[in-house]
């Protein structure tokens, strides 16, 4: 028998906060070239992830 859809999702989300906050730790050292790649990365990733853009400034115009 196998997971219910909410502990699926509930993995998902886990495992979507996970490479959040890893990313998260990388944005301090990251140049212009590797932010532009880690908004992209977020976008695939979540779909919240213009308001993580946002707040993180990695893509400042």
């Amino acid at each position: 028998m196998g997971c219910s859809e909410r502990q699926k999702e509930i993995g998902r989300r886990r495992h979507r906060r996970i490479k959040i906050a890893k990313l998260a730790a990388k944005v301090k050292k990251a140049t212009v070239s590797e932010k532009g790649m880690m908004a992209q990365k977020l976008r695939r990733l979540t779909p919240g992830a213009e308001v993580i853009i946002a707040a993180w400034k990695l893509e400042e115009r």
